[in-house]
């Protein structure tokens, strides 16, 4: 009779084995799915940033009236005054934006009374640019507004303020957007006081 040889195997061992079996395999399926949410969150945040590209903002935080002369003539109102304004160009986006040669028209009623020439630039990613210009403010054109003399006899003169940047805001070096950043500004000058006595834009 052939004898047979069985090899013994001790069940704690084996035990052991198919634990380590299941944890290796539990681990793997963890990384998995760790590797498919971060590729999920990571797609999702770029096309968000794609997506929701905003247009920035334009808008004049600040001025100063200078050298401010007005005359109350009812036959012939005038005023004449610099202004020395603090713009802002407000970027929100995660990439640059980049703006062309702009203008920002300063209005009395429908009637242009000066221009300010804005020179192109960028503003990086979720950043501010501050732009210091001067204008200079004439009436000339003003002059045969029936509310004008009534106006300066108020000693309050309401001035709009008008603008747009044409430009591309870059994502990531690979992607442009065209946006556009609009100024609408409204202020009111205190003749007497020779300063802005109110100013919000839009």
């Amino acid at each position: 009779m052939m004898s047979r040889n069985y090899q013994y195997v001790d069940p704690m061992e084996q035990s052991a084995e198919e634990l380590r079996r299941k944890k290796r395999i539990k681990q793997t399926i963890a990384y998995l799915a760790a590797f498919m949410v971060f590729n999920t969150l990571f797609i999702t945040a770029i096309a968000l940033t794609v997506i929701h590209v905003k247009n920035p903002k334009f808008l004049i935080m600040a001025a100063e009236v200078e050298n401010l002369r007005y005359a109350p003539d009812t036959n012939s109102p005038s005023f004449n005054m610099k202004l020395h304004c603090v713009v802002f160009v407000k970027n929100t986006n995660f990439g640059q934006f980049r703006y062309e040669n702009s203008t920002v028209v300063f209005a009395y009623g429908n009637v242009t009374v000066g221009e300010a020439s804005v020179a192109e630039a960028g503003v990086g990613a979720r950043s501010t640019r501050e732009v210091n210009t001067t204008i200079k403010i004439s009436s000339d054109n003003a002059s045969r507004n029936l509310k004008l003399g009534n106006d300066i006899t108020s000693g309050i003169l309401s001035l709009n303020s008008y603008g747009r940047l044409n430009g591309k805001v870059h994502l990531m070096k690979v992607m442009e957007k065209r946006k556009s950043a609009q100024m609408n500004c409204a202020m009111k000058i205190n003749l007497a006081e020779g300063m802005i006595q109110d100013l919000k834009c839009n």
